[in-house]
């Protein structure tokens, strides 16, 4: 399989996914602007969103993966398809059971996650519905998460990266078609995130049955439990629950302080989180997507040299394109908050709000993103247990940080410490990589790193003279122009930065690998 290729393909889908999204929140900031009416759907959505990440895409994908590429390795179709069979059927009934005490529990879930709302008049009751609206989404989308294992383990990156597209779409069809027509405006996001999660289920199906892989959820959950393999990724769950557990409960805290700055704080954080995963998806996701089944691979054959060489690989890539979209991020935040959001009810102020969020991401950028990729150099081996215990140590240090930076810096401190505690997870998950043996980096690491640094240094000067010398803001009565101007300006920085890299000698070959 060639990796760079395949990178392509999960970014190409990803970046329509990241530009769909970008066109919902636009649509959405144009609609609502950064008020109480999108910091009670926002508040909602975070909720299911927390819990997916626990039972999904974080501790499950975490030790489904390799498991099922063991499976896959080592003991054929038939037992893998058990498996997939077994594991859905557990993920179903559990998640449709916490849907329903969700939903009977709503208020106090709201109460517990932004009690800042209920200064906000209203903003409170309508969260509280809109949970009840999209609890069960959590079903829809663990489901998926567990149909892209499958695909992605089968080295099917198409599907899988295509599907969150679908989740857009149902978010861009209701606020344009659907909204218009409520007594309660808002209220139509919160069906779409229903509609989307079905239809990223449903889109992977026809991918499934062609491997054989469709999943078939039985009627009897205890009798699935029983499976070795399910008691096996339950097992490696555990640890990893407890990491992912910890990080949503950062989150929320942070979510509860956000909402205690006042209105507006909770979306202008949002907005900015929207942005900065534009490229931690392009990079980290999508890196991490194609590694962790070639890592697992690569594990199972005992190839140590092999397992080394594609975190190398990895590493190299997440440099290369990461430092540019940092420095995005923290030279260039108001020119893109600007041009993307500031339309309609989405004001000045709430412009420089964002701007500031974001380019505080932009300082921790680099870490967000490398986790992505050193964390699977554990998972493909099944040690979920060393990045839990990094992950812990560094989330309680982020919260701590927490104190320092809101005071000083209000809303943007805790993008901030967010950011910064990437990168001492990412400094921890390395050295753990180093001392055990796991990874051994190749040789011209040095020299790659200077020409990074003098191409980062011009783009950078390039970025800060652009962003101080046109009025992004006051472009604003001319929306065509600040849009030209933006790409103009996104053109000449890659050319720019990729023109200084090919003058100091870097070799672009050697991106071009082959996994095994």
């Amino acid at each position: 399989m060639n990796l760079f290729r395949a990178l392509l393909t999960v970014s190409g889908f990803t970046l329509l996914s990241r530009v769909t999204g970008l066109v919902r929140e636009t649509l959405i900031a144009r609609a609502f602007g950064a008020s109480q009416f999108t910091d009670a759907f926002y508040v909602a959505f975070r909720i299911p969103n927390l819990l997916r990440r626990l039972s999904a895409e974080g501790a499950f994908s975490q030790a489904f993966v390799p498991i099922l590429a063991e499976f896959k390795n080592q003991q054929g179709h038939d037992a893998t398809k058990a498996l997939v069979d077994a594991m859905s059927t557990v993920l179903a009934w559990a998640l449709a059971l916490l849907s329903a005490v969700g939903v009977a529990l709503a208020s106090w879930v709201v109460l517990g996650v932004a009690s800042g709302l209920k200064a906000e008049g209203p903003a409170f009751g309508m969260a509280v519905t809109m949970t009840r609206i999209m609890f069960p989404y959590i079903v829809f989308i663990s489901l998926t998460t567990l149909a892209s294992g499958v695909l992605n383990t089968y080295r099917s990156f198409s599907l899988p990266a295509f599907a969150p597209v679908l989740l857009n779409v149902s978010f861009i069809a209701a606020a344009v078609f659907v909204a218009p027509h409520l007594k309660m405006p808002v209220y139509a996001l919160a069906w779409a995130v229903i509609v989307g999660g079905v239809a990223q289920f449903a889109v992977q199906l026809p991918g499934l049955k062609k491997i054989d892989m469709a999943p078939r959820i039985g009627i009897n959950p205890k009798a699935a439990l029983a499976h070795p393999g399910v008691k096996r990724v339950l097992w490696k769950m555990l640890p990893a629950t407890f990491a992912v557990s910890v990080a949503q409960l950062s989150l929320i805290i942070n979510t509860n302080i956000a909402s205690r700055l006042g209105p507006g704080a909770v979306s202008w954080i949002n907005y900015a989180d929207r942005l900065m995963e534009f490229p931690t998806a392009l990079l980290g996701v999508a890196l991490g997507t194609i590694l962790l089944p070639s890592l697992s691979k690569a594990h199972v054959d005992a190839d140590t040299h092999e397992y080394s060489a594609l975190l190398d690989w990895g590493l190299r890539v997440t440099f290369l394109l990461a430092a540019p979209s940092a420095l995005g991020l923290f030279f260039f935040a108001e020119p893109l908050t600007a041009t993307l959001f500031h339309y309609g009810h989405f004001d000045d102020r709430s412009v420089v709000m964002v701007g500031r969020a974001l380019a505080a991401y932009g300082v921790g950028l680099v870490g967000l993103i490398l986790i992505k990729i050193l964390a699977p150099g554990f998972y493909a081996k099944q040690d979920i247990k060393t990045p839990v215990k990094i992950g812990v140590g560094v989330l309680i240090a982020t919260q701590l940080s927490n104190a320092l930076f809101v005071p000083l810096f209000a809303h943007a401190g805790l993008t901030l410490s967010v950011g910064l505690g990437a990168c001492v997870n990412a400094l921890l998950l390395f050295i753990g990589l180093r001392r055990r043996g796991i990874y051994t980096p190749l040789g011209g690491w040095r020299l790659f790193f200077m020409q990074l640094a003098g191409a980062s240094l011009v783009l950078a000067g390039a970025m800060h003279w652009c962003a101080l010398n046109f009025d992004w803001i006051g472009l604003h009565a001319r929306p065509l122009a600040r849009i030209a101007l933006l790409g103009a300006c996104l053109v000449l920085f890659a050319a720019l930065y990729f023109g200084m890299l090919g003058l100091m000698g870097f070799k672009y070959a050697y991106f071009r690998r082959r996994a095994k």
